[in-house]
């Protein structure tokens, strides 16, 4: 009698930390993975607009981390309908940030004009650590606020990032001119910012 009161509290002890290991390998919310997996990976997901209360509300929040998982199915899923999303003939955009499409956590993809046939590339968890002071003028433009762009006047000429890719690896870069320009404006989305922040504030420091 005893023993098998050993064995069962042995196989809820295992079932337990079984149920806890399952509970960790999920890198998404509920509400996240029925978005993601709701279609193929090569179905672009809706993209959130700040014409939308509920869109606008998710867009002004701040993402989080996401554990680097080569092997995660869920997360491979949505890097590549993220993709398949940025390069969708209604978009045709240069960069995407996860939270435009409903999902707050850290993943990006930019277009590398800074590079030969200018690829795009995905990147977790990215961080600015430096900003030149030399800044550039550019015309910005946002999947999340249609049918309008803007000239900016505040955005850094050279920036020092570090991210991590899809296979855990952690990565310091330097970029430079337009592609450093995409990089900050994506990196503001996974802060809860938008370009027009910035237009606020160059129309005000010059009043």
């Amino acid at each position: 009698m005893i023993k098998n009161f050993f064995i069962v509290i042995t196989f809820l002890f295992i079932l337990g930390c079984s149920g806890s290991k399952n509970l960790k390998a999920s890198l998404f919310t509920s509400q996240e993975s029925a978005l993601i997996m709701n279609a193929d990976s090569l179905k672009p997901m809706r993209i959130y607009k700040i014409n939308n209360k509920k869109d606008s509300l998710l867009l002004r929040s701040k993402s989080n981390y996401i554990n680097p998982d080569a092997n995660n199915i869920e997360l491979n899923h949505f890097i590549k309908r993220l993709y398949a999303t940025v390069r969708d003939s209604m978009s045709m955009g240069v960069g995407i940030a996860a939270p435009q499409v409903g999902i707050l956590k850290n993943i990006i993809w930019v277009q590398r004009f800074d590079k030969d046939l200018f690829p795009f590339e995905v990147y977790l968890n990215p961080k600015i650590t430096s900003y030149s002071d030399k800044k550039q003028t550019v015309k910005e433009g946002c999947l999340s606020i249609p049918n309008r762009s803007d000239t900016l006047n505040s955005r850094h000429f050279k920036i020092t990032i570090s991210y991590d890719t899809l296979t855990s690896r952690q990565k310091t870069e330097t970029i430079e001119g337009f592609t450093a320009v995409i990089f900050q404006h994506e990196i503001d989305h996974l802060n809860g910012i938008l370009y027009l922040d910035h237009l606020k504030k160059d129309i005000s420091d010059t009043k």
